[in-house]
């Protein structure tokens, strides 16, 4: 017999759970507290009439790796992915730039006197990248490739500053290497923050970048149909402030954070389970602009403008340095700087001749510094002209990420801090249990973790699955 299911929320993870259950024959039903469903999918005309704007996520190497992803047929549903001609510019002071390729040889050759231990290193998880995704992004299980999973490790425990200075003879890769770790939005010198340089830096050559042609909305349209062929639905502006609002015999799936499930589980949860939640560490925030444009952005280092994402940040002690002020009291006054601009391989972002750019920082928890000036100052310091070319922006602090999608607790985006304890000691699949009965938890906040690639949803829905069938 299937049981109803509830979902909570309509993001990637929760998508990805009414997904699985309906395919395994419940009778789904997602609820919604905004007019828009997709969480951190979403797209708006931000800034002026004609101009799409991602307003959280932009691009998506994790959804490209995702187990649950890539065995949907999405293109025949309106996703279309868009890859740029790389996925990745860092451009330095000097006016040069590193462009990361979908060629690993192509990329390497860049790196001088560091171009055979780029390759060396990184050619045996490109080679084998879904074999080393069967193992990382899932929750604590017997390894299925121990070796290659053990290679990995071996590096990916190490703070990214320690290792790229121990890795790399250059300047210039142990600063490409920093800015992609950079992506864990941890501090540097944290143990694990390698991971997230190893694995995202394999991605730009295993699968790539891509953007959602159209905007990220796109993503979350065509698992909607997914799931409405499958016979599921989704209500939006509709608000589940208590479990009580729900059916008693449904099975539950919580797209949402430890802090927001108290509140909606109320006096049902456990004690212990309490207090364990209530001490669950939100990390950093992060402060978004978008632009519209009425030109390319000038970059000093013209092949910067055949990438799809460019951090700026220079150097790897300043990168470091502006990644541990976002879990300081003050946020970097040089901060590093990650950007996007769709509209250079999407055309249907922004008028004719016009473009969209998309930007952010990391801050501390919260923070209510403003970082325009900041931010568009680091911009402007690798493509001199920038600011002139600026139509309008969209500012979005910490608190104005949170007041769009309540997951985004203090603006962070991760759904809690990526540590090398949350990530592998604590990433079992008891974290999707709750001491409730029938009650599950499927956020970014359990494993394996941030990027939207709706594994937290699809296997925490598995294991729900195979609870009530017991």
């Amino acid at each position: 017999m299937a049981a109803e299911a509830v979902i909570i929320g309509s993001g990637p993870n929760g998508l990805a759970a009414a997904i699985t259950l309906a395919e395994l024959g419940h009778r789904v039903v997602v609820y919604e507290a905004e007019s828009e469903i997709g969480g951190g999918m979403r797209s708006a005309q931000l800034t002026l009439p004609g101009f799409v704007h991602d307003v959280c996520s932009s691009v998506y190497p994790m959804a490209a790796s995702s187990e649950f992803f890539r065995r949907l047929h999405l293109r025949k549903l309106g996703l279309d992915w868009v890859y740029p001609e790389a996925a990745l510019a860092h451009p330095f002071d000097d006016g040069t730039a590193i462009l990361i390729k979908g060629s690993l040889s192509d990329t390497s050759a860049q790196f001088g006197a560091d171009a055979a231990t780029a390759y060396s290193w990184l050619a045996p998880f490109v080679d084998r990248w879904g074999e080393l995704t069967s193992d990382v992004l899932r929750p604590a299980h017997i390894p299925r490739h121990p070796g290659l999973l053990a290679q990995f490790g071996r590096d990916a425990v190490f703070p990214a500053a320690s290792l790229a200075a121990r890795k790399f003879k250059t300047e210039k890769a142990r600063a490409v290497f920093a800015g992609i770790a950079a992506h864990s939005v941890m501090p540097l010198t944290a143990w694990g923050s390698a991971a997230f340089g190893i694995l995202l830096w394999a991605t730009c050559h295993a699968v790539g970048w891509p953007f959602a042609r159209g905007g990220s909305q796109l993503i979350a349209t065509a698992l909607a149909r997914y799931l409405d062929q499958l016979g599921g639905r989704i209500v939006a502006n509709m608000r589940i402030e208590s479990l009580e609002e729900l059916p008693k015999d449904a099975l539950v799936m919580c797209d949402v954070t430890p802090r927001q499930f108290l509140e909606i589980a109320g006096s049902r949860v456990s004690a212990s389970e309490r207090e364990r939640l209530e001490n669950f560490r939100y990390g950093p925030g992060a402060f978004k602009i978008d632009w519209a444009l009425d030109r390319p952005i000038p970059w000093n280092a013209p092949e910067c403008g055949k990438a799809g994402t460019v951090h700026l940040g220079g150097s790897l002690q300043e990168i470091a340095e502006s990644e541990q002020a976002a879990w300081n009291k003050a946020p970097s006054s040089q901060p590093f700087v990650l950007l996007t601009q769709p509209s250079l391989f999407d055309p249907t972002r922004a008028p004719a001749g016009k473009h969209t750019a998309w930007a952010y920082c990391h801050v501390p928890h919260g923070s209510k510094t403003n970082m325009v000036e900041a931010i568009e100052r680091q911009v402007e310091r690798f493509a001199g002209g920038f600011r002139s070319r600026v139509l309008a922006r969209s500012v979005m602090p910490p608190s104005e990420l949170e007041a769009h999608n309540s997951n985004l607790i203090g603006g962070d985006i991760s759904g809690g801090e990526a540590s090398l304890r949350r990530l592998v000691v604590k990433s079992t699949s008891s974290n999707y249990r709750t001491s409730i009965p029938g009650v599950f938890l499927c956020s970014s906040s359990t494993p394996p973790g941030p990027g939207v690639h709706g594994l937290s949803g699809y296997f925490a829905a598995r294991l729900a699955h195979r609870t009530y069938s017991e």
